[in-house]
Parts: C-alpha cells; structure tokens; sequence
C-alpha cells in the first residue's frame, strides 16, 4: 500500500480516536480528579506501546550511535508539553462542553506557525493573521461569555492548545534526528504520566476502587487515544506534509462535538454551530493559503 495512503488512514483514524477520547475524558471524572485522570491513562498509553517498542525498535536503537543527552532533553521535552496540553484539557472539562474543549483545543493548529517563527525564524505565511482574526471571532460565539464557569474552561483549554502546538513543532524537529515513532510515542507517555502523577499523589485521593469505577474511560482515553493514537499521529507525520496533516487532525474538533451532541445531550444552538464553523474553516484557510499563495514573508 501506497506510504501516503497508510499515512492518510492513520491521520483520519488519529483525529476520530482523539475526538471521540472527549466523551471518555468528560464521563471519566465522577470518581477521580483531572491529575489522576491524566496520570493513569497516560501510563496506560505507555504500557499499551510498550510491547511495539520491543518488537520493532529495540534492537534498532541498540545499533545506533547518537547524542543520549539531546535524545533525552527532546524526548522530556515532548513529555513536559504533553503533560501541559492533557490536564490543561482535562480540567477545562470540568467547566466546560466538549465541543468547547475540542475545538479550542483545535486552535493548536493556527498557532504552530506563529511559535514556528518566533522559536526557529520560520517564514509565516500572510494568511495567518486573518486567520487568527477569524478563530478570535469564533470563539465569541463558541464560548458563552456570560458564564463565568465557562469563560474560565474555555480560557484553560485555549492555554493548553499552546501546549499541543509546542508539541507539534517538536515533535516535527525530533523526528529529523530520531526516527523512532514508537519509542517516541511510548517515553513521551511515561514522561507526562510521570509529570502529572506527581500533583494528582498530592492533590488527589488515589485508590484502585476508584480507578476502576473508571476503568472503561481510562482503557479507551489510554490505550486508544494516549497510545496508538499519538503513535498514529507520529507515523502520520513522517509521510504527510504538514498542511493537510494538520487540517486532517482539526477534524477531532468535528468528531468531538458530534459525539458530545449524540452521546451526552450537550446540544449546539446556532451560534456554537457558526462559531466551530468559522474555527475550522480559519484552521483550512491557515493551511491551504501557503499552498496557492505565490508571496510569504516573515
């Protein structure tokens, strides 16, 4: 099968997993806390790719001769930034809908090239700023802006889309001098569960009772959504590039919402409707515009 072909299946599949990973996050907090949440199914997602980590890149690593202290900064790093994006996420859920959380969450995607410039002097495109203008503009209808509660959720979620998109451009970066998907996606996990148990042993009453009164929402947040789908989203990357595999990922915004509206009630009036519209539609043209423009300037 064609390598771009297996790269677009895997984007497709990774924004269905993470979009509809809302519904296990938003139900999985009747028990326990947000750190404990994150905590649990990001060790989840490292033991689920453990085994691949084994069978496909031990042995290779073993072989190879590179930098350990730089493969170890990167790799904490990564770890740190998805530590930061998960419970940032997490807890916006305890504030506000799904379909808030997933597509603020969605706004990484306008936001990667901006960090792109200003940490590496990527050229950026002319078309981001309207279309930071027309995220701006759909998150005043998005968000309800005479709920507190709310405002506060959807201010949480919007910093850790500034986590997602640090995760990004690094992810990009070390992938240039450590093609290891698997290794990647699994240690990055064990760093952030790491990362976040922490705060949830001092924050949070930890026991298994607990932790199984979650346990179908953790299994599918962890293994599905932590695990193989971050690793879908590595293996995405190395054949895609990064317009349409961002665009394509966008999409667990629209996944997320409609499940939230199927499976929790959580119904859109108009104006949520016209606000994610506008999001994603910010989030294409952010991508498709360097395409087809002929002029870029830093």
């Amino acid at each position: 099968m064609n390598k771009s072909l297996i790269s677009l299946i895997c984007a497709i599949s990774c924004s269905f997993l993470w979009g509809t990973a809302f519904i296990a996050q938003d139900t999985g907090m009747d028990y326990i806390g947000p750190w404990t949440f994150s905590a649990a199914r990001l060790f989840l997602g490292f033991f689920a790719l453990l085994p691949f980590f084994f069978i496909f890149e031990f042995n290779k690593l073993r072989k190879i001769k590179s930098n350990l202290k730089i493969i170890l900064i990167n790799m904490f790093l990564l770890g740190f930034f998805l530590a930061g994006g998960n419970i940032f996420q997490q807890i916006s859920l305890l504030y506000t809908d799904v379909a808030n959380s997933a597509v603020f969450t969605v706004l990484y995607v306008v936001i990667v090239p901006v960090l792109a410039y200003f940490l590496f002097s990527k050229k950026i495109h002319k078309s981001v700023w309207p279309a930071v203008v027309m995220c701006l503009l759909g998150g005043l209808l998005l968000s309800e802006l005479d709920n507190y509660r709310v405002r506060i959720g959807d201010s949480l979620v919007i910093i850790g889309a500034f986590f997602w998109a640090l995760h990004i451009v690094y992810v990009s970066k070390f992938l240039k001098i450590f093609n290891f998907p698997i290794t990647i996606a699994a240690f990055q996990c064990l760093i952030a569960a790491v990362l976040s148990a922490l705060p949830a042993a001092s924050l949070e009453l930890i026991t298994f009772k607990l932790l199984s009164l979650e346990l179908g929402e953790l299994l599918y947040a962890g293994i599905l959504s932590s695990g193989f789908a971050f690793l879908l989203q590595i293996i995405a990357l190395q054949n895609l590039s990064p317009a349409p595999a961002a665009i394509i990922f966008s999409l667990e915004g629209v996944f997320a919402s409609i499940a939230a509206w199927i499976l929790l009630d959580q119904y859109l009036n108009e104006f949520k409707v016209l606000g994610i519209i506008i999001i994603l539609l910010a989030v294409i043209f952010s991508q498709l515009a360097p395409i087809y423009g002929k002029k870029y300037y830093g």
